[in-house]
């Protein structure tokens, strides 16, 4: 998977939430990633978050702790 379709994956799910309340959109952002994303998926995001997260959208960093993290390969 390309890091640009992980950006534009996380960003479409903040874009779904943004109308929502704010802890609501947290915790829907987090669970739908912890939910439907594998950890393949979710080491590529989180590598990308390590490394500044170009271009993911505010609200995806904010709920970025509630995001769990894979284990190592």
């Amino acid at each position: 998977m390309d890091i640009r379709d992980t950006v534009r994956m996380a960003n479409q799910i903040g874009d779904f939430f943004k109308s929502y309340p704010e802890k609501e959109a947290l915790d829907g952002i987090a669970e739908h990633i912890n939910k439907f994303w594998e950890p393949r998926m979710r080491r590529i995001f989180f590598a990308h978050m390590d490394a500044g997260g170009e271009g993911i959208q505010p609200i995806v960093k904010k709920a970025l702790p509630l995001i769990k993290r894979p284990q190592a390969a």
